[in-house]
């Protein structure tokens, strides 16, 4: 009887063991899946914007190969010192932000974006370290091309502000720009999914709010009241644990096309901003 029961006992225990386990393992790629969009298909190509760009190749510390697009300021520009190194969201790739770049060279600087690895041309699959790395390789290829560490402004964009705001940590940067950027990934999945107990099983981090109270660069929060995915509350959370220097200025529209619904309004930002920096 003793033996019987030991055996069920075992059965047992090798039964949720077995649950476990691959609830464990559907929960991590149902996370993965929330967290990251990537795309290898090309939208566009940069020579379509009819300037001068470098394709750049290089790689994170780990061997990953990564790409990006550089787009040179005009040799006249007053910031032709200064790089826009941009950080992008979660989905496709830099070949679907052309418009995006496309505004970011009107400020006068230079403009690199990147694709994190799974990205793109970049070689890999997306995750949190990952996507850390990938920025640092970044930030370093452009201190190669010449430019001054601090003459590097970090440009996050969604998921890239969590990037961004990491980066920030790591290397030395002139600013830190967060457009659209939620406060953590916790924090936005516990609103998406609030029938899930997302603070406790999420893996995934990028916890931007508590990085702000240690980052000593400027830093400009870019956020609209009208996106309907990151709130705007995320926006004011992040700019109440920034350091001073820093600003709070308000987009119009929803999340993917705040810049382009209002992009006086996005540029008048910029460069609001940019002139402090000066």
């Amino acid at each position: 009887m003793a033996r019987l029961k030991r055996k069920k006992a075992l059965r047992a225990l090798l039964i949720v063991l077995f649950f476990t386990f691959f609830g464990g393992m559907f929960i991590r790629q149902f996370e993965h899946s929330q967290v990251y969009h990537p795309s290898r298909e090309s939208h566009g190509d940069a020579a379509s914007l009819g300037r001068a760009f470098e394709d750049a190749h290089f790689e994170a510390d780990d061997g990953v190969k990564l790409h990006g697009w550089f787009f040179p300021a005009d040799a006249s520009s007053p910031r032709r010192d200064w790089a826009i190194l941009q950080c992008h969201g979660n989905a496709g790739n830099i070949s679907g932000r052309l418009g995006q770049f496309e505004v970011l060279l009107e400020t006068g600087a230079s403009v690199f974006a990147f694709d994190y690895r799974g990205y793109g041309r970049s070689e890999g699959a997306p995750g949190e370290e990952g996507t850390y790395r990938d920025a640092q390789a970044a930030h370093q290829w452009l201190v190669g091309k010449g430019f001054g560490a601090t003459n590097i402004i970090v440009l996050g964009e969604s998921l890239g502000g969590g990037v961004g705001s990491e980066l920030a940590l790591r290397e030395p940067v002139k600013a830190l720009i967060l457009e659209r950027t939620y406060t953590s990934i916790p924090d936005l999945g516990a609103e998406v999914f609030p029938f899930l107990p997302v603070r406790l099983l999420s893996s995934i981090k990028y916890d931007t709010r508590d990085k702000l109270p240690r980052i000593t660069a400027p830093v400009l929060v870019l956020h609209s009241r009208q996106d309907e995915l990151v709130g705007f509350h995320h926006g004011e959370r992040n700019y109440e644990a920034a350091n001073e220097p820093k600003m709070l200025r308000e987009l119009e529209g929803g999340h993917n096309d705040a810049l382009f619904v209002n992009r006086e309004r996005y540029l008048d930002a910029l460069e609001e901003f940019f002139k402090s920096l000066e």
